[in-house]
């Protein structure tokens, strides 16, 4: 009986452990730099800030109440409030000898409001503080990613200490801690089996999407999924210095990260605000118009260029860690762009992941359905992956699964069941020999299948 599988290997994480042993909160992740930085998102005083501005540039533009025909009462004081945040970030950035979209945004306000312009020197302020909130949402949304990736591990322990068993909070875990993982918890340390026999789902960390089977002296991983047995784990790694924790910090250093092109926009957006003010007072020698000479400052602000690219690079950062992806940083999200070959893992990715029986080969004499029914009734009280996909296959065939009389597991081997007062083993080629039973050499050898070995306890070589 064979079945579909693949076999991959233990992720290569990070090489250098880290001094840190316990891990950060999310807030601790690193700010993206265009210039200035944003932690905030959509928070109610930027929310009320915009509602402000909008309305009083409605306001403005239908005339209400004016009772000063030289300046707008309701237009400076949407200024004041909306274009306080811009200003200040303008000055601080002048001060640190940068030149950013803010400074770009604020010649260009302050170049309307001097002219009488009121109502356009409202919806560029308006635009400002959209794009900041939007900015601010893209990075949290990031933020949340690694948030999330932090809540999958456990925060309470079990450990056994001096022969007693605690909770604790993983912030108290120590190296050497005897760590004990129950059916549907999740392994909080790099560390070795202790005792127990379980499956475990290591996607999270390897991509492996077949549960893999764990015995005392195993190596288990941070972030695994325990899924049948209790396990006791030593704790050979925690916090930072897991394979788990190097996710997380590849995440976070992806987003602290910059990408080429992301430098080359933090230069051009400079060079365009040189470029905006030395067109405007071209445009100014040339037509003495004060118009248009705002027109060019306001055509040529370094918004777009400024925060569209870090909000792409971060939003695609972010949303490829939500699905499962985690990308190292902005240089290899560019490289993609220049990809032409894709090199993928099957199982899981291009596949379901899920075994399934691909064919039954019978020994001569024997039918299949004799080896269905017989391999699904050995395997009915079986945890193992394989197995469930052999009753499932009985099930699906419509063949009675039989309770068996007697049920044992050999970790690593299989199973020797008693089915109708006759010995049945199901399980590998180290099974099969151990109770010498003779197997074609042959069998499924190269297939890309795993075989699941069937026999009475009487064939023999």
């Amino acid at each position: 009986m064979a079945l579909n599988d693949a076999r991959t290997d233990a992720a290569m994480l990070a090489d250098e452990p880290q001094a840190r042993t316990t891990a950060p909160s999310a807030e601790s992740n690193g700010r993206h730099d265009h210039g200035h930085d944003h932690d905030h998102a959509f928070e109610w005083p930027g929310a009320l800030r915009i509602g402000f501005v909008a309305l009083a540039a409605a306001l403005v533009w239908f005339s209400v109440w004016e009772p000063m025909a030289a300046v707008s009462v309701i237009g400076v004081a949407g200024l004041l409030i909306g274009g306080w945040p811009i200003c200040k970030e303008a000055f601080e950035n002048i001060i640190e000898r940068r030149m950013t979209m803010e400074l770009s945004m604020t010649i260009a306000i302050a170049a309307a409001a001097a002219i009488g312009e009121f109502f356009t020197a409202l919806v560029i302020t308006l635009f400002v503080l959209v794009a900041e909130v939007l900015e601010g949402m893209t990075v949290s949304r990031g933020r949340k990613a690694i948030g999330d990736l932090l809540d999958f591990l456990p925060r309470s322990v079990s450990v056994r200490r001096a022969g007693a068993i605690s909770d604790i909070h993983a912030d108290e875990l120590k190296i050497g801690d005897a760590v004990l993982v129950n059916p549907g918890g999740r392994a909080p340390v790099d560390g070795i089996v202790l005792s127990g026999h379980s499956f475990l789902d290591q996607a999270r960390i390897t991509g492996e999407s077949m549960p893999v089977e764990k015995t005392a002296g195993a190596p288990v991983y941070a972030g695994s999924i325990n899924q049948t047995g209790v396990l006791e784990i030593r704790a050979e790694r925690i916090g930072r210095d897991t394979s788990y924790g190097k996710i997380i910090e590849a995440v976070e250093n992806a987003e602290r990260s910059r990408a080429p092109v992301q430098r080359l926009a933090d230069r051009m957006a400079g060079y365009l605000v040189y470029f905006a003010l030395a067109s405007a007072a071209l445009t100014f020698l040339i037509t003495r118009d004060v118009r248009s000479t705002i027109s060019v400052v306001i055509v040529a602000g370094a918004c777009g260029i400024a925060a569209g690219t870090p909000l792409a690079i971060l939003g695609g950062i972010g949303r490829a860690a939500r699905l499962g992806a985690i990308i190292k940083g902005g240089r290899y999200l560019e490289a993609l762009g220049r990809v032409d070959t894709i090199v993928l893992d099957k199982t899981g990715t291009l596949t379901f992941g899920r075994p399934e029986v691909q064919a039954i080969v019978p020994a001569e004499g024997v039918s299949s359905d004799a080896v269905l029914d017989a391999a699904a009734a050995a395997e009915a009280r079986s945890e193992h992956p394989l197995g469930q996909a052999i009753v499932a296959h009985a099930g699906d065939q419509g063949r009675p699964i039989v309770e068996p009389e007697r049920f044992d597991y050999t970790p690593g081997r299989g199973i020797t069941a008693v089915i109708g007062g006759a010995t049945v083993h199901v399980g590998n080629r180290a099974l099969m020999t151990d109770h010498g039973v003779c197997m074609p050499a042959g069998l499924a050898a190269g297939d890309g299948r795993r075989p699941r070995f069937s026999s009475p306890a009487t064939a023999g070589c």
